[in-house]
């Protein structure tokens, strides 16, 4: 009777693992985040600001919520590491692009890799969270003109490349893009302040339930 009902608690009790992966330009404030989430979330603090340094590779954090766990990746943002990125795909159940709101000289060079990553077939069916950081900045782009400015730079791309070399146009390459943009939360936080950071964690709990990749069960 003891095992039976220790299995059963087990069973009750057991936290489903997710992975969520945070991306984005080097300098966007990436590992500022993550840093952030483990100070709100977890008993021991993250780093704090001036002891982060630029990420080589990648960081990890995990959190504890409610009936599950949520593991977090941040990957480098250089150059020369986002080739790595990919490797992250098929095992995430969400994605975070975090886009530095106020470096307004590196926004073409973000939201180029940012296209890339929307546009890639091992995400197409996993949740996707935009966040426009550094909103503490008097300088810093709002929510609705991170989003436009990123409809505007995707338009401009449209246009430059309409057709395809045989002449076609990809509509169903287009269709998908629009639809996937249509239905992109983008949310505004301070990673530095942590204003917005248990908004977007909310964000990430509520979606990864949803996630159509097989999750983890701890023993």
């Amino acid at each position: 009777m003891y095992h039976l009902l220790k299995g059963l608690h087990e069973h009750l009790t057991r936290k489903e693992e997710f992975s969520v992966i945070i991306i984005g330009l080097d300098g966007a404030g990436k590992t500022t985040f993550l840093e952030k989430i483990k100070t709100l979330y977890n008993e021991t603090p993250g780093l704090s600001p001036d002891k982060i340094g630029p990420t080589v590779g990648q960081n990890t954090g995990t959190i504890i919520l409610p009936s599950t766990i949520l593991q977090f990746w941040d990957l480098g943002g250089q150059r020369g590491i986002r080739n790595i990125w990919h490797r992250y795909y098929g095992d995430c159940h969400a994605v975070v692009y975090v886009i530095d709101a106020e470096d307004r000289e590196r926004l073409s060079e973000g939201w180029e890799v940012f296209d890339g990553v929307l546009s890639n077939p091992q995400i197409l069916g996993v949740p996707l969270l935009l966040l426009a950081n550094k909103q503490d900045s008097p300088q810093a782009l709002s929510v609705d003109e991170i989003r436009h400015d990123y409809e505007d730079w995707h338009q401009r791309k449209l246009e430059s490349a309409r057709r395809t070399r045989y002449g076609e146009a990809d509509h169903n390459n287009d269709s998908t893009r629009r639809e996937r943009i249509a239905s992109l939360d983008v949310m505004g936080v301070s990673a530095l302040e942590g204003t917005g950071v248990r908004a977007a964690v909310d964000w990430l709990f509520i979606r990864v339930q949803n996630s159509r990749r097989d999750v983890k069960n701890p023993s």
